[in-house]
């Protein structure tokens, strides 16, 4: 689906409510919590499917009002939290970064096309991008806070556990996106 979703400049009603249909989806899978040995959410599937469904353009908007909604205060952030503090945390950095994976999944899909392997590729760099960007954040802050983190420690604490669930994710969001999708033209 292209992402045409313009009329003379204006953003079309059905373009917005998905975008809010997103949004709100992205707040449900953050309350979701897979209890494993590091247990870890659903909102990457949430920004994936996001993506894959909306394009760039569409699901930027969606993950931007997803992350308003939670600076002002909504409980839309995993543990029913809101706030900025949320935003400001050591981990903070992680949820301002969702912001980069439709980003760079719309720069890479409007300059290589919206092929099954371009889209996938795409949303393997953004999630590389916010993991780069939440781990530079984490280091920061920690060392502000509690002392000296190497990179290392900080991606074995923040990084590394949620690698292969997220690709999980991520490719069950492509594949269940890229078939919606399809039913939605």
């Amino acid at each position: 689906m292209a992402d045409m979703t313009t009329v003379k400049g204006k953003w079309r009603t059905v373009d917005l409510a998905y975008m809010a249909l997103f949004a709100v989806l992205m707040t449900v899978c953050a309350w979701i919590s897979v209890p494993l040995p590091v247990p870890f959410t659903l909102q990457t599937f949430a920004i994936c499917a996001a993506m894959g469904v909306l394009g760039g353009r569409r699901s930027t908007w969606a993950v931007a009002v997803y992350l308003l909604l939670g600076a002002v205060g909504l409980p839309v952030f995993s543990g029913f939290r809101g706030g900025l503090g949320a935003l400001l945390g050591t981990t903070g950095g992680y949820i301002l970064g969702f912001l980069a994976m439709p980003l760079v999944y719309w720069l890479v899909t409007d300059l290589l096309g919206d092929r099954l392997a371009v889209s996938a590729t795409a949303m393997v760099l953004g999630l590389a991008v916010c993991y780069a960007f939440g781990t530079a954040w984490f280091v920061v802050l920690y060392t502000r806070s509690s002392g000296p983190i190497t990179v290392g420690a900080a991606l074995g604490m923040c990084v590394l556990p949620f690698v292969i669930p997220d690709l999980v994710k991520m490719a069950l969001a492509l594949t269940l996106s890229r078939r919606l999708r399809d039913r939605l033209k």
